[in-house]
């Protein structure tokens, strides 16, 4: 995990909302929505790749965040 990466919802669209990304984030920051997974508190992000890899339908993916 590198310094300063954050998850974000790259496809929206595709999430089923089955909640398996918020059952492996060790920050709890992923919680099911009404109709897709969200992200809570995004600053407690530790950008571990936990969610990614986990998505069956690649919805989330970690990006480098824009803080210098």
């Amino acid at each position: 995990m590198a310094r300063g990466e954050r998850i974000e919802i790259e496809h929206p669209d595709w999430c089923k909302n089955c909640g398996i990304c918020v059952s492996v984030c060790p920050t709890d920051i992923l919680i099911k929505g009404k109709k897709i997974v969200e992200i809570f508190d995004l600053e407690k992000c530790i950008g571990c790749h936990n969610c990614e890899l986990i998505c069956p339908d690649f919805v989330l993916k970690v990006v480098a965040s824009d803080e210098d």
